[in-house]
């Protein structure tokens, strides 16, 4: 299936949008003052450390500080002078041993005031800060290496054994000693030439990293990671790519240049966009994006499909809509919900909704419609860039998963908590308020003897008070002994009211 990639940058952000056959598959953006710190590299300092969940807080220059977990520590990391203060000796770990062996705790390993080299493994999330790990990791094209790791892998995605065979055999022979290599899967077919000039790209750099890092002052930024426009030609372009556009000159002689340093064997095609019609409008995804943000999502046979995140979990809900089958009932469930994997794949991966996913199916009342759904979904999850795990579809039709969170959702990037109702998604009704009124009204009166009461409300509570309820006001009004006035405020919140005595 043909691909294009196609960036839409100005000075304030950078949205990328990923065609397969001209439908939109994958979107990103990223606004100038929120950029992406995941894999940059810091000199941190421990700032506490705390025993009873084996972790420490680490400042690495940011608002809030990171979090770094034991097991973030010891994991795949050895011989490398992470851990130093001052004049003290860098804690090693012992040739030949493996890191996994280590069980000491995180206060024989850290202590507060010591000096940490780090990376930024997953985003700050709402109050949470950055996760941060001692396993340094740096991508090239073709490989990723992992300097603070002796081991060596091969991407899971390349399934042929013996381009896994070749390609250990090329890595084993190109790795320096002490130095952990993971080929990804785009470098399957190609050359040790190609490869190569990855891995004396990937060790000037890992060099150049540990004599700033020997330089820089904690906390500190050491190494950022390449701009959001290089890492996506970077991580997405591959060989079913047949054009990137882009629509600024700037980034266009930016990836031209990019693409001829360390992708010299790759046949590219990249163009200019000079057309007055805005990039996004021209490609026909602007309107993609704005439906991306709906809760309601149509599936083509008339079902639907529901999803709401909150700050612990996604939920999502599949209901039949309008399609009604043409057989029976477990014909017509099973078709919307084989329907809506896809459209649910699709949606967490447009969306990057991740953490945990609930999805509420339609109940099928047969076995192996059930597995198939669950089979189903499994595949299309298995496609998925991010790792995810589905668990088993549960008698009531329920499906638990995870998707690996690797950055703010598009929600989250895009929109911001409701000022009007606070969050909730709902405000109180009219009558409600009105009611709340009524009870507020009784309570002012016991402490104001004599002189009328004027309530100050939004307009659409007034027209229900001088209309539907103002029988109940005037028996208020007699049973109070008191003279009730109602004006309104349009710049009142429908839930606020003020009551003024007036004499």
């Amino acid at each position: 299936m043909p691909k294009e990639i196609i960036f839409n940058c100005t000075e304030y952000e950078t949205r990328i949008a990923i065609l397969e056959d001209r439908v939109l598959s994958n979107f990103y953006v990223e606004r100038v003052d929120e950029r992406s710190i995941a894999g940059n590299i810091y000199k941190g300092k421990v700032v506490r450390v705390l025993p009873g969940i084996q972790a420490a807080f680490v400042d690495i220059g940011l608002e809030r500080s990171a979090f770094l977990y034991v097991a973030d520590i010891y994991n795949e990391t050895s011989g490398i002078d992470f851990f130093t203060n001052g004049d003290d000796d860098p804690i090693e770990y012992e040739e030949g041993e493996h890191p996994e062996q280590y069980t000491h705790p995180i206060e024989d390993i850290l202590r507060e005031g010591q000096e940490v080299l780090v990376q930024v493994s997953k985003e700050p999330l709402g109050t949470k800060g950055a996760r941060v790990t001692t396993h340094i990791s740096l991508a090239g094209r073709n490989i990723v290496s992992m300097p603070t790791s002796y081991h060596t892998g091969i991407s899971r995605k390349i399934t042929n054994e013996q381009e896994r065979d070749r390609l250990s055999k090329i890595i084993e022979k190109l790795r320096p000693e002490k130095h952990g290599f993971i080929a990804r899967t785009v470098s399957e077919g190609k050359g040790e030439d190609e490869l190569k000039g990855d891995f004396d790209y990937l060790a000037k750099l890992w060099n150049t990293i540990r004599e700033k890092g020997q330089h820089t002052g904690a906390p500190g930024l050491v190494h950022r990671e390449l701009s959001m426009t290089l890492r996506a030609i970077r991580d997405f372009y591959t060989g079913d790519v047949e054009r990137i556009v882009v629509d600024s000159e700037e980034e266009y002689r930016k990836t031209i240049d990019f693409m001829d340093n360390f992708m010299p064997y790759t046949k590219h095609s990249i163009d200019l966009y000079k057309n007055n019609i805005p990039i996004f409008d021209h490609f026909g995804i602007e309107l993609d994006i704005g439906k991306m943000l709906n809760k309601k999502v149509w599936l083509k046979s008339g079902g639907y499909i529901v999803i709401e995140e909150t700050e612990a979990l996604c939920a999502i809900d599949v209901n039949t809509g309008k399609y009604v089958g043409k057989r029976n009932m477990e014909e017509t469930i099973l078709k919307t919900n084989m329907e809506a994997v896809k459209a649910i794949a699709y949606q967490l991966r447009i969306r990057n909704i991740g953490g945990i996913i609930i999805i509420d199916f339609i109940d099928m009342e047969i076995e192996a419609n059930r597995e198939r759904i669950f089979d189903a979904l499994k595949a299309e999850m298995e496609k998925d860039r991010n790792r995810t795990s589905v668990q088993k579809i549960s008698e009531i039709g329920l499906i638990e998963m995870t998707r690996q969170r690797r950055r703010k959702s598009l929600r989250d990037t895009m929109c911001e908590t409701c000022p009007y109702c606070g969050g909730r998604g709902t405000v109180k009704s009219s009558t409600s308020v009105c009611y709340k009124i009524f009870r507020e009204l009784e309570r002012e009166a016991v402490y104001d003897i004599a002189g009328t009461l004027c309530v100050l409300v939004h307009p659409e509570v007034a027209k229900l008070l001088l209309e539907n309820e103002n029988n109940t006001l005037k028996n208020l009004e007699k049973r109070l002994g008191r003279k009730i006035l109602v004006e309104t405020d349009n710049g009142f919140h429908r839930e606020n009211f003020e009551i003024i005595p007036v004499q």
